[in-house]
């Protein structure tokens, strides 16, 4: 049987995502539900992964597929050692670090794993694509004014260096020529400049830079301390109230933007005004990393679910487009994300990377 289909695993806290894909082309895909009575009988993230793994193999018989069809397997990266971007071979080293989770416990860490225990059996190459752990800054975008503190390195990496790779190849040129800004609008919101392919600066999107739907982006450092030591709540409200209770909903009660939209048409002006306001903020971030670029910016890009929304578009492009021409990619697809990156791999475009030898063991 020929090897001619890449499967992609991307695992969620309550689902597991599969994907079949033909060179570009999707040819089937599912979304593996799991109860949180089903998931609460496992300790930790890793101990998941023979409960995840039949999953996958009862999908793949569900649709007539044999592994032995597979010539690679992805699965979505996870809290690993601080890296650079790129498509990377998993490796032994590698699962060591996903088993124990060596920056945190996400399903994700689960992605290199997954991929690893089929592609071994088919004696066939796992992979991981730009996982969350990608960091690229400058040292000097580290600093943060405070010597206990550093500025981290946690963006949308796959979906940013998604969308700069599909806009270099519709500009017919290497994307380590270009210089990029861009913007994932979703849950949270991430700004980056993407130069010659490197993702040199962001905003933290859960600590730093614009609000959004449910975060508050950087606030008012010595009232948020003082709201801190109110007495009014604990750490862990503290914890939702500036992730999962802010933004949008703080002020709006809600995070989906077509109910917004729908109250702004209504005449909410309140709700305009916050709405407004997220673009408005999102606006100045771009301003900002265009001077990390030094005003050498080859396209903004907007992306992300929020980059569905006509009335945010419209605010940002006029605040920023007299820096360069925009682009709009609405939406993300992870899947299609991690698929393309092996391709790049697979056809020649980009060399494969290799754990180990990006990071400090």
């Amino acid at each position: 049987m020929n090897r001619e289909y890449v499967l992609v695993i991307n695992p969620g806290s309550t689902s597991t995502k599969v994907g079949l894909f033909k060179g570009e082309e999707e040819v089937n895909s599912h979304k593996i539900s799991h109860s949180r009575e089903e998931l609460e009988r496992y300790d930790k993230i890793s101990d998941q992964y023979d409960y995840r793994l039949n999953l996958i193999y009862d999908w793949l018989k569900s649709i007539e597929i044999s592994t032995s069809s597979l010539v690679a397997v992805v699965g979505r990266g996870g809290l690993l050692r601080s890296m650079p971007g790129g498509t990377y071979r998993v490796t032994d080293k590698m699962i060591r670090d996903l088993e124990v989770g060596i920056q945190g416990e996400h399903a994700s860490n689960l992605g290199g794993i997954l991929a690893k225990g089929i592609a071994d059996k088919e004696d066939i190459k796992a992979y991981i694509v730009d996982p969350v752990a990608v960091d690229e800054f400058e040292d000097v975008a580290r600093i943060s004014g405070l010597k206990e503190i550093e500025r981290r390195s946690l963006n949308h990496t796959l979906n940013i260096k998604a969308v700069s790779y599909k806009r270099a190849k519709e500009l017919g040129k290497d994307l380590r020529e270009l210089n990029f800004i861009v913007a994932h609008l979703g849950g949270g919101i991430s700004v980056s400049p993407v130069k010659n392919g490197r993702a040199i600066d962001a905003n933290n999107a859960s600590e730093m830079g614009p609000f959004s739907p449910e975060r508050t982006g950087g606030l008012p450092v010595g009232d948020l301390v003082k709201l801190c030591y109110s007495g009014k709540y604990t750490l862990d409200e503290m914890k939702v109230k500036l992730k999962g209770k802010g933004g949008l909903a703080s002020y709006l009660g809600t995070t989906d933007g077509v109910e917004i939209e729908d109250k702004i048409n209504s005449g909410d002006k309140n709700a305009e005004l916050v709405y407004s306001a997220l673009a408005y903020q999102v606006g100045k971030e771009i301003g900002a990393m265009a001077t990390v670029l030094q005003g050498k910016v080859d396209n903004i890009i907007l992306t992300g679910g929020l980059a569905y929304s006509d009335y945010l578009v419209d605010i940002i492009s006029k605040m920023v487009e007299f820096i360069s021409e925009i682009v709009v990619y609405p939406g993300e697809d992870e899947m299609d994300a991690l698929n393309k990156g092996v391709l790049r791999v697979i056809n020649g475009e980009e060399k494969e990377k290799i754990y180990e030898d990006e990071v400090n063991i």
